[in-house]
């Protein structure tokens, strides 16, 4: 018998928008909870698997993302590729601002005498810039 010539070994891998709308439909049917326990479980490893991809295809995209530099002469845009080293060294120093700032801060070493206190500064009052 002979195979269809248009048939294709592998099949193609789906695009983000039809992974996402795919993940969408899995995360709507679990939180119906219409469905019975085996089947949820096999639908939230799809939905996990979805995903994977779906955060692999972003990635890709994100790495063949190129800056408009300029434009020559002829009117044809110059592009330079786009460092995303630099955004990972951004989220890095980010994360390590958020840690300065949740770290517990040294209490004073002697405590104002009651009755004394110091007025409230006058920060963010409606009207003024700073």
């Amino acid at each position: 018998m002979s195979q269809p010539t248009n048939s294709q070994p592998d099949d193609p891998q789906p695009c983000f928008e039809e992974s996402l709308a795919e993940l969408e439909s899995i995360v709507r049917e679990l939180e119906d909870g219409q469905i019975g326990l085996s089947e949820a479980l096999a639908r939230y490893e799809q939905g996990v698997r979805l995903l994977r991809e779906c955060y692999a295809l972003l990635e890709r995209a994100e790495r063949r993302i190129e800056l408009l530099s300029g434009v020559d002469a002829a009117g044809n845009a110059q592009t330079v590729p786009f460092d995303d080293q630099a955004s990972l060294d951004l989220a890095q120093k980010s994360q390590r601002r958020a840690a300065r700032r949740s770290a517990p801060r040294p209490q004073p070493a002697a405590a104002e005498p009651e009755g004394r206190t110091e007025p409230e500064p006058e920060i963010d009052l409606p009207g003024t810039l700073f």
